[in-house]
């Protein structure tokens, strides 16, 4: 059976906004399935986990300005 999630706790797994989501919905990044009686986006488990997979295994690329990258970069480094 699939299990379905708002959009608000998409974002929030996924560390990214609700526009985000949005605009991965309109370009096809990410699937928003509708609900049927209100007509909200919700995402199902399985798609989040698999962005999640790809988000880890550095696959998944966000496009990002230079800056944004490198401090992107140097974030993750002061991390370590």
């Amino acid at each position: 059976m699939n299990k379905y999630i708002t959009i608000k706790d998409a974002s929030n797994i996924l560390g990214m906004s609700k526009i985000t989501l949005r605009n991965w919905d309109k370009s096809g990044k990410l699937k928003a399935h509708r609900h049927p009686f209100n007509n909200y986006r919700v995402y199902k488990l399985e798609d989040i986990d698999k962005v999640l997979e790809m988000i880890e295994s550095n696959i998944f690329i966000v496009k990002k300005k230079k800056n944004e990258i490198r401090k992107l970069a140097v974030q993750h480094l002061e991390e370590i």
